[in-house]
């Protein structure tokens, strides 16, 4: 390893979650930590890549430190604000071997600054992002080191045990729904209610809607994941069952659901509206099923879309998750002053009983662009529910509760 001095640039991208500005928390302090041995300051870019694109940078080192150390206080508040501090984006870049011009211009900024360290937090598409610029920068002359650290509430990065976010987001979907079946739960009319939650590939956040199901009827009654092809038919099928055995039936959705066409569930509802990596604007999958169990049975039916709630609900965030996501952020800083470039950090879990976590950092060419699913032994035989397992893997990560600081009966955001 040899000793690079400069300047670090992080920023933040893709969809926020309540966990995203602990992660930046603990970059603020490792680098502050680091007293200016290896990096002399710490710019954020405002909106991700497009911030550093149009030179729109902070310095966080000064918004952040004092009396020589980092601002505990400022960064607690941090460490409890939902969505993402320093704003976001979506921007795929380029080719670097079809396009040099334009990360030409990326290293015109980074002199500028005499940036040397590179630290982007996000998900699979933002570690598409450090993949190219690392690829990149191993055929410049500009010394640099790229990391990416991790966060999704989809839970769908490859090469890491869990992501920082989808624990907050696994907690805020469990106790959701359990307050729902209890609602639900009141009356004798026969009624369905399907609930659709986030995820697209990966059925990691409907699994933790589950959770409740250690107490009998505490939990949804049916819970369907992208991993499995949606069928009417077994759909159908599942509802009238429960429906023989209690009036109130709780359907647990993903908004990822496909036929076995691979046609989404909820297409005929939707815009067909996608982004810049391709990815369709999902939503609808619980009204066109409600739609067909009306259709179907006349029953009483309505449709819940859970939707940015889930990402934003600090008030219920999981301990576990900010601690390590704050860890995950110091991680990141502290694999860079090592000499890794190139990588996304990555956490493993000691086999055996109890839960612990160790962090590594990992070849990012292997994580970037693919996606993790939920297992198939995770899922029941059916398909219309998850295992003891799963629940077992998803229980620690909604572990604790925080605390957040609260004025007038509304809890304190901190805006950089």
């Amino acid at each position: 390893m040899t000793l690079l001095k400069g300047a670090a640039v992080v920023g933040q991208s893709g969809g926020p979650t309540a966990a995203i500005n602990a992660t930046l928390s603990g970059v603020i302090k490792a680098v502050i930590n680091d007293n200016g041995e290896n990096v002399t300051s710490l710019l954020g870019m405002r909106n991700g890549i497009e911030g550093l694109l149009r030179d729109d940078l902070v310095d966080l080192t000064a918004a952040f430190t004092k009396d020589g150390g980092p601002d505990e206080d400022k960064l607690s508040l941090l460490e409890g604000t939902p969505a993402a501090a320093l704003g976001s984006c979506r921007k795929k870049l380029p080719d670097p071997d079809k396009d040099r011009g334009f990360f030409n211009g990326l290293i015109e900024i980074f002199r500028k600054y005499d940036v040397r360290y590179f630290f982007y937090i996000g998900g699979n598409d933002s570690m598409d992002t450090v993949l190219k610029l690392s690829k990149y920068l191993r055929t410049s002359d500009y010394e640099m080191r790229c990391v990416g650290i991790p966060k999704t509430i989809d839970n769908d990065l490859a090469g890491t045990d869990h992501t920082p976010g989808f624990g907050s987001a696994a907690k805020y979907i469990a106790v959701t729904l359990k307050e729902i079946v209890r609602d639900c739960s009141v009356y004798t009319v026969p009624a369905v209610t399907v609930v659709e939650i986030m995820g697209r590939d990966a059925g990691w956040l409907t699994a933790a809607s589950g959770l409740p199901c250690d107490v009998p009827g505490a939990g949804p009654d049916l819970i369907y994941l992208p991993e499995r092809p949606f069928s009417l038919d077994a759909f159908l099928e599942d509802v009238k069952e429960v429906h023989s055995r209690k009036p109130a039936v709780v359907v647990a959705v993903s908004e990822g659901l496909r036929f076995a066409d691979g046609r989404y569930v909820g297409e005929g509802t939707q815009s067909g509206a996608a982004d810049v990596f391709g990815h369709k604007y999902l939503a609808g999958t619980a009204k066109a099923l409600e739609l067909f169990i009306k259709e179907k049975l006349g029953c009483k039916v309505r449709s819940i879309e859970l939707n940015l709630p889930q990402r934003c609900a600090s008030h219920l965030a999981s301990l576990t998750d900010i601690n390590e996501s704050v860890a995950t952020g110091s991680e990141g800083v502290r694999a860079a002053i090592d000499g890794k470039t190139g990588v996304m950090v990555t956490a493993k879990r000691s086999p055996g009983p109890g839960y612990l976590i160790s962090f590594d950092a990992s070849d990012i060419s292997g994580i970037a662009n693919e996606i993790r699913t939920v297992p198939d032994e995770y899922i029941n035989e059916r398909g219309n529910g998850v295992t003891p397992a799963c629940l077992d893997y998803i229980r620690p990560l909604i572990a604790g509760e925080v605390a957040p600081a609260y004025k007038d009966g509304l809890p304190i955001h901190l805006v950089i």
